[in-house]
């Protein structure tokens, strides 16, 4: 967490050096809207990532079982590395940084610069520079998430939003289906997986539901919401 520390002190230099701010302007003191907005965000997220394992389990007769080699320190230790690499991610492209820009150059702007940097990061953070096609498809999906993270600040005038939405698709997909750069958790995937064939909708289904929902839901629910004063 010093990491986190260190972020949260930049972050008040350049609030303080381009704007005369304290940390306000990130919205991380709780109030009883925030912690309702954190976990309906969190819930949604959440339940769109598990429904893409679900679809693969049940058109793809993929399986995951239960991890004999888990620990409950384990899970915890990796509950903490993700939730750490979340607070990483959105302070750099949803913090100081994208307030400021949001102050120069107007909240479309900055949504959008702060999308396109999401995305070009998770060029080197998944391992996908150098492949063109690879490339493409990171960033036009993580760039479509870094939208609708970067919207969900602008409509509540916090961060409690973009974590929830970003720590409730990470922690289950890293943290209980084992995707991701930590290693095994909760759940481990029955390797070989088993041949089935199914329709082109199907597998399109299967590969987008989840990714189309969370966006799609998610972007519903901030423009039903009342802009934060």
């Amino acid at each position: 967490m010093l990491g986190i520390a260190i972020q949260l002190a930049i972050s008040w230099l350049l609030l303080w050096w381009f704007e005369r701010a304290n940390l306000s302007p990130l919205g991380l003191m709780p109030s009883r809207q925030r912690a309702v907005d954190f976990l309906v965000f969190f819930l949604v997220s959440a339940a769109f990532c598990a429904s893409g394992f679900g679809l693969k389990m049940l058109i793809a007769k993929q399986q995951w079982v239960l991890n004999p080699a888990a620990t409950g320190l384990g899970l915890l230790d990796g509950a903490r590395w993700t939730l750490v690499s979340v607070l990483f991610e959105e302070l750099i492209f949803r913090g100081a940084l994208f307030y400021i820009l949001i102050k120069k150059l107007g909240a479309t702007r900055a949504t959008w610069i702060s999308a396109a940097s999401f995305g070009v990061y998770h060029w080197f953070s998944q391992g996908s520079w150098g492949n063109p096609g690879a490339m493409a498809v990171t960033f036009i999906i993580t760039g479509a998430m870094g939208l609708v993270l970067a919207y969900g600040y602008v409509k509540a005038n916090s961060l409690y939003v973009p974590i929830a939405i970003h720590l409730g698709w990470n922690l289950v997909q890293q943290n209980v289906f084992s995707v991701g750069p930590i290693g095994n958790h909760l759940f481990i995937e029955v390797l070989p997986r088993p041949e089935v064939t199914v329709s082109y909708a199907a597998f399109w289904f299967m590969q987008l539901f989840s990714l189309i929902g969370v966006l799609a839901v998610n972007y519903v629910l901030l423009r039903m919401k009342k802009p934060a004063s």
